[in-house]
């Protein structure tokens, strides 16, 4: 039986940064399943001891003790959580001295620094890249001179929440194109992705799982029947490869795995926001 485990991302700010960093380490523990939960904006002895409480609640209706990832800045703050008996992990705690050592400077404690608007233009540009997403989603605006990067995927293949995310992790002006029943018939690109073909980047996925997608989305339709599903999905990929267009399956793959692999094949270079 697989153990359960409580785990709490605790953050003076959005806790952004402890769900993720923490997300990450819990992943490599596979017999154990952890319930999470964010805390953020603990940022005062009063809200810290507030979510001792929960956390040690939670310790006892599980019989275990739990996990925090913390990454308030406070050392009072961090104390007061402490208090919960939970096992503590500092986010933070083993890069700082290192880095002060080596940078001959003390950290300054800026809280929600990391997901603050520091840079406004490169706020902008996120939010730029993120209408751009949204107009040009599914084919819906087909001027893609401006575009850093076009998706090409059957219908429900996972080309929107790539293009989302791209545009809002990385300021990615992503666009996407669903291929039809008459461009798979043609076997070629459309005209008017020829002329862009080093942004494209083909998206495919198991039949199987594209079905399962589309049943939900249209239940008993011809569009989501298996056969369909095999046909187009079938009909994309020979199309991928006459094209000879890099391409990636969604079937197992996270949406910041398929990102990553997007930009590094298409040799696009961002900092994260």
């Amino acid at each position: 039986m697989t153990a359960v485990r409580p785990v709490f991302y605790v953050s003076d700010g959005t806790g952004i940064t402890a769900e993720t960093i923490g997300h990450s380490l819990l992943t490599q523990f596979t017999d154990t399943h952890f319930i999470g939960e964010r805390i953020s904006f603990v940022n005062d002895i009063e809200s810290a001891r507030e979510a001792a409480v929960r956390i040690n609640a939670a310790s006892e209706i599980h019989g275990v003790r739990a996990v925090v990832i913390n990454s308030c800045m406070d050392s009072e703050v961090s104390e007061t959580l402490a208090e919960s008996g939970a096992l503590m992990l500092d986010v933070f705690a083993p890069f700082i001295e290192p880095l002060e050592r080596e940078l001959e400077q003390t950290r300054q404690r800026h809280v929600g620094r990391a997901h603050a608007i520091v840079d406004f233009d490169t706020y902008h540009r996120r939010i730029n890249a993120m209408n751009y997403a949204l107009t040009h989603d599914d084919g819906a605006a087909v001027d893609y001179s401006d575009a850093d990067v076009i998706l090409v995927a059957v219908s429900r293949a996972g080309k929107t929440p790539t293009c989302v995310y791209l545009a809002l992790h990385y300021g990615v002006r992503a666009a996407n194109y669903p291929l039809t029943e008459e461009d798979l018939e043609h076997d070629r690109l459309p005209d008017l992705l020829r002329q862009h073909r080093a942004k494209l980047f083909g998206l495919t996925i198991d039949p199987i799982r594209l079905q399962q997608i589309r049943q939900e989305r249209r239940p008993n339709s011809r569009y989501a029947k298996l056969e369909t599903c095999r046909h187009e999905v079938a009909a994309a990929e020979a199309l991928f490869r006459a094209e000879r267009i890099p391409t990636l399956s969604t079937t197992h793959t996270s949406i910041e795995e398929i990102a990553s692999k997007v930009m590094s094949t298409l040799g696009i270079r961002r900092e994260m926001f």
